[in-house]
């Protein structure tokens, strides 16, 4: 029997096969393989008591994609929230989780929430930058319930998880999609689920039989410290193309002359703010691996 893991808590799962959610422990045998069953794993389960609908996870079925902090598997698509406004837009976060959604070849989405409060101009430079790359990139204002609808479809299929910063409406969207106040609910995380003997939850919430929206508390401090600072340029999308014309091999594209990536920003090419901020995440990097030890 196959289902798929929609929640966590110590080690119970929640198994869904089906429509019917069965609780299951896992075999000691993941303990010597060293894999643990993480929510939106494809399992195999063999039922223990079906009047009880109690189960043992038998078999992980191989993953698509992991992500270590929050424990999360086979994610299809990660929808990456900045405001307008109030909050500013965090661009740096979302160069950020781009490139590390291109690490886990994870496809991306960008919305734009808050557009009333903030001059179409402003929101239009920002959504020139990433369409140029060739990013899906969706404007709403989740408040007036404008450009829900399109989030919808662009979830239809897939099981997806919402990142963004405080503030920026994540739970107004994900309210208006599921078309109730699931904060107040208790569905939706309203902050991390973490004290001294608990584990942070992550669950796995249905829209239809095919469709899943992971709750994530914390997902957005996820750090990126998994990509090799000589790796960075090739999990940003417009740079591949232009390293190729780098005259110095292991060119890190920061200093170096006739840099083929430093070329295309300053003939147009290449976004002046995406290259800074390719800088920072870069130097970021190399922090983290200097002081790793």
């Amino acid at each position: 029997m196959q289902g798929i893991i929609v929640g966590n808590v110590s080690n119970k799962y929640e198994i869904e096969v089906d429509s019917v959610t069965y609780e299951a422990v896992a075999r000691g045998k993941f303990k010597i393989d060293e894999m643990t069953p993480t929510v939106g794993d494809r399992v195999e389960i063999d039922i223990i008591e079906e009047d009880k609908n109690t189960a043992v996870i038998t078999k992980i079925l191989p993953r698509d994609n992991y992500i270590k902090r929050p424990k999360l598997a086979n994610l299809t698509k990660l929808i990456f929230v900045v405001s307008a406004k109030d909050p500013k837009p965090d661009l740096l976060l979302l160069d950020k989780q781009l490139a590390f959604a291109e690490f886990l070849n994870i496809g991306p989405i960008i919305v734009i929430n808050k557009i009333d409060l903030e001059k179409e101009e402003m929101i239009n430079k920002i959504k020139g930058i990433y369409e140029n790359i060739g990013y899906k990139v969706l404007i709403v204002s989740a408040k007036e319930k404008q450009g829900i609808e399109e989030i919808r479809e662009v979830l239809q299929g897939k099981t997806s998880a919402f990142s963004g910063n405080s503030g920026v409406g994540k739970s107004t969207i994900l309210n208006g999609i599921f078309g109730k106040d699931l904060t107040k609910e208790g569905v939706i995380s309203s902050k991390n689920r973490k004290g001294k003997n608990t584990t942070t939850e992550v669950k796995l919430y249905k829209i239809d039989s095919k469709t899943y929206i992971a709750d994530t508390p914390g997902f957005s401090t996820f750090d990126i410290y998994e990509i090799e600072k000589t790796d960075l340029y090739k999990y940003f999308r417009e740079f591949k193309e232009e390293e190729k014309n780098c005259k110095f091999v292991g060119c890190t594209h920061i200093k170096e002359q006739e840099c083929g990536i430093r070329k295309a920003m300053e003939e147009g090419r290449i976004s002046k703010e995406r290259y800074e901020n390719y800088v920072k995440i870069y130097k970021d990097l190399k922090d983290k691996e200097e002081h790793k030890w």
